[in-house]
């Protein structure tokens, strides 16, 4: 069976990312593995456990629970990234969490040249996000995710589906939300 590996950085508890995500996860089979940032909270790397988790990466040593995110992503066979869009980018727990699945040996290594070659199991990563105000060019969350599952972990296909201006002047957020439900359900989600 397929694992999806559901990333869930959705802070609130009525979360309109949430909603959208879960469109998202209707349309996907296979077994979900959530991980819900907000209830693991990840922490920062500090120096005690940089210092750890080099040792450990240099002895090949992947046992420990410092890489249990790093596995989990590397073994997914899909997906989704969900995160309200946050001060251009998205909620600072998200950044944290990929942090902690960029470990040399699990979701990368490096080539002779020295450039980054992919571990990860995925063929694509969905990211989700809302916004209360316009992202227009600037949506730097996805970018981010974008250019690291390339360039890192091997996976060339991310989409994004965004729900923007709700929280707008004169907006109707329950229709912006439904056009992108539509949009969600009349996407391909055969992984190409």
């Amino acid at each position: 069976m397929k694992k999806i590996l559901f990333v869930n950085a959705c802070i609130r508890p009525c979360s309109r990312t949430r909603l959208l995500a879960q469109k998202v996860l209707d349309r996907m089979e296979g077994q979900i593995d959530e991980v819900n940032l907000c209830r693991e909270n990840p922490a920062p790397l500090n120096w005690e456990q940089l210092e750890k988790r080099t040792a450990l990466t240099e002895a090949q040593n992947y046992s420990s629970p410092l890489f249990q995110y790093a596995r989990q992503f590397a073994e997914a066979d899909e997906i989704l990234v969900a995160a309200p869009y946050w001060d251009l980018a998205f909620p600072s727990v998200l950044r944290v969490y990929f942090e902690h699945t960029s470990i040399i040996g699990v979701t990368f290594k490096y080539s002779p040249e020295g450039l980054p070659i992919g571990l990860c199991k995925a063929k694509r990563i969905i990211y989700v996000t809302t916004a209360g105000g316009t992202i227009g060019g600037n949506n730097l969350g996805y970018d981010y995710i974008k250019t690291l599952a390339g360039t890192f972990y091997g996976i060339k296909n991310v989409l994004c589906f965004k729900a923007e201006n709700l929280d707008s002047e004169g907006v109707n957020a329950d229709c912006i939300l439904q056009d992108t439900m539509k949009e969600i359900e009349n996407s391909d989600f055969s992984i190409l």
